[in-house]
């Protein structure tokens, strides 16, 4: 693990996104990045500051020439997405990301590498500090906690920029131009639980099921992978109904915009079960890798004793919240009538952790159509209450509607079209890019979305292509080239 990346062509923009991996950013703890980015354009001597919500703002002139071209705003969030595997010792508040290139990819050693959106963010930085390139006026914008809230998007005041455009850098096909994406609602639902007694002649198991993939639960949905807390629990409800296992703890999933890779259970069961508990979750572990085969190659289910907790969950709420997990819609709900591959709707059944009394059980719903993301908000408010749970709703934020009359849509597709030749292909996302948020603020901006290839976000196979890296730095110098004039 070394600084190899930064060698890597083109070089400003690889030695400013080495330079992110150094610096612990997770989301809600970004503020160092941050602090770095504004340091950065002050340095270069640029008008830098930060507004109130905490987003940074570096506005650079246009070159002699461009003046009179449109003001565009370069776009992307400093915070990362924290996840690691279970046997890598990393503090993401204190240790940089360790990476190394592998077959044409950047990657990171058992955590996520941070390209999402630590690329752009590297890019928009090398054009603030670039000198021979041509380009009119550019507002850099690096928002904070895009992966946890979108705050810095939804804090974004309404007169701190001047621009006409709006270049988002936070997609993962390079090739690809995004002209929408889907909004997303937070579904919080929370069971109390008496804690009582354990069990006389019980013995306590820890099952544990790792080794999934996970990733982004907007981009990787419709890719089939598994749920930690759907096989968990599909686990749990066959053996409590069988051999009366009961639940002490559940821990499953980190983040709600991740699909869960891991779930833990300690539980009792009784003595004279005790081997056929065994058998049955050895039993799973075959049925799970057998449907899994493809998706899932490095599934591992395996259960071992373990000390006695100090209390149960009482009966009746371990079979409330295994049933309502077990009922949970999870995955594509619906596929998209006007684009043909992307997920219109879906919902990632993300975190359920038991703590002293208390379960949360939290979902993110997402949807390119608001009456169908309402539909979902609806069917989980109906199940969670229906098993005793409170239910809460919150971190709602818009969709981005397509506008096929976009100026800089026509640019890109025939600057991408001059250079490759090839005509990109025009998508939507099944993500919440902050461009929706962004528009709100900002109804005027004409907005679009690109980046290179980035495989497996949100996860610690992350990794990044770097041929397309250097491909998206060539397209967005020549984009810049080619804006428009001022009306």
């Amino acid at each position: 693990m070394n600084n190899e990346i930064s060698k890597l062509e083109p070089v400003a923009l690889w030695e400013n996104f080495y330079a992110l991996t150094q610096i612990p950013r997770p989301s809600k703890k970004e503020q160092k990045a941050a602090e770095y980015v504004l340091d950065f354009g002050k340095k270069l001597g640029l008008e830098s500051f930060v507004d109130k919500t905490g987003n940074v703002i570096i506005k650079k002139p246009a070159t002699p020439g461009f003046e009179n071209r449109k003001t565009v705003v370069l776009q992307g969030h400093v915070d990362m997405v924290p996840q690691k595997n279970s046997d890598k010792q990393h503090d993401f508040e204190n240790d940089p990301i360790e990476t190394f290139v592998e077959d044409g990819w950047v990657k990171a050693n058992g955590t996520t590498l941070g390209a999402d959106n630590g690329i752009g963010v590297a890019a928009a930085m090398a054009v603030l500090q670039l000198t021979d390139m041509e380009h009119g006026p550019i507002e850099a914008l690096f928002t904070i906690d895009e992966e946890t809230g979108m705050t810095g998007a939804f804090g974004l005041e309404k007169s701190v920029l001047d621009a006409d455009i709006l270049i988002n850098m936070d997609s993962e096909d390079e090739g690809e131009l995004y002209v929408g994406c889907a909004g997303g609602t937070n579904a919080n639902m929370t069971f109390k639980y008496s804690e009582v007694e354990t069990e006389p002649d019980s013995v306590a198991f820890k099952i544990s099921l790792t080794g999934l993939k996970g990733g982004h639960s907007g981009m990787d949905i419709p890719l089939g992978r598994g749920n930690a807390n759907k096989l968990m629990f599909r686990l749990l409800k066959e053996v409590i109904a069988a051999y009366g296992v009961r639940l002490a703890s559940i821990d499953g999933g980190s983040l709600r915009n991740a699909i869960p890779r891991e779930a833990f259970a300690i539980v009792t069961v009784p003595g004279n079960n005790v081997i056929e508990f065994a058998e049955t979750v050895e039993e799973f572990a075959s049925i799970y890798k057998n449907e899994l085969a493809v998706t899932e190659p490095s599934l591992s289910l395996v259960v071992e004793k373990c000390d006695m907790p100090s209390s149960l969950m009482d009966e009746m709420s371990q079979d409330d919240l295994v049933n309502a997990i077990q009922a949970c819609p999870n995955g594509v709900i619906r596929m998209s009538d006007t684009m043909e591959g992307l997920v219109e709707t879906s919902s990632n059944l993300a975190i359920v952790k038991s703590d002293k009394g208390s379960t949360k059980v939290m979902c993110l719903i997402r949807s390119s159509v608001d009456t169908a993301k309402e539909d979902v908000e609806s069917t989980l408010e109906s199940l969670f209450r229906l098993a005793g749970a409170d239910v809460v709703f919150n971190g709602q934020y818009p969709g981005w509607k397509p506008n096929p009359d976009s100026e800089i849509l026509q640019v890109m597709k025939d600057v991408y079209h001059n250079q490759y030749g090839k005509v990109p292909e025009i998508k939507g996302i099944h993500a919440g890019l902050e461009c929706g948020i962004l528009g709100a603020a900002y109804p005027n901006w004409d907005m679009i979305s690109f980046g290179p290839t980035i495989r497996f976000p949100h996860s610690p196979d992350e990794k990044v292509n770097i041929e397309t890296v250097a491909k998206f730095w060539n397209f967005l110098v020549e984009t810049l080239k080619n804006i428009p004039t001022k009306a």
